[in-house]
């Protein structure tokens, strides 16, 4: 696991709030709606889903290659029973340096 460093500018993060209790869903919740039942193997109707998105993040410290970033999104849902997080990451996967890291037992994702 390591941190992004927006301290110089670089890269950018923000977030899209989903309030779909009783009103028509976007096709963002459709699929996240479709990606939980087929991996959860269960039904779901999201109530609520907040979409964060991390966009050309470099590695903290920005000292190392500022080009190599990643733009990644982190997706909390719930039905007010049920919470799921979706951890979604930009085709090719990690784009940073991991050798020029501060950790070098680099992970995706979170145990």
């Amino acid at each position: 696991w390591d941190n992004a460093d927006f301290s110089r500018g670089v890269g950018t993060t923000f977030y899209q709030e989903f309030l779909t209790l009783n009103t028509a869903k976007p096709p963002f919740v459709r699929d996240v709606e479709a990606k939980v039942r087929q991996y959860m193997r269960s039904s779901y109707s999201a109530a609520w889903t907040l979409k964060i998105t991390w966009e050309k993040a470099p590695a903290y410290a920005t000292r190392t290659d500022i080009r190599r970033t990643i733009t990644y999104q982190a997706v909390l849902t719930t039905d007010g029973f049920r919470s799921y997080v979706l951890m979604l990451y930009q085709e090719g996967g990690m784009q940073w340096d991991y050798t020029r890291l501060a950790a070098t037992n680099v992970l995706i994702g979170y145990t």
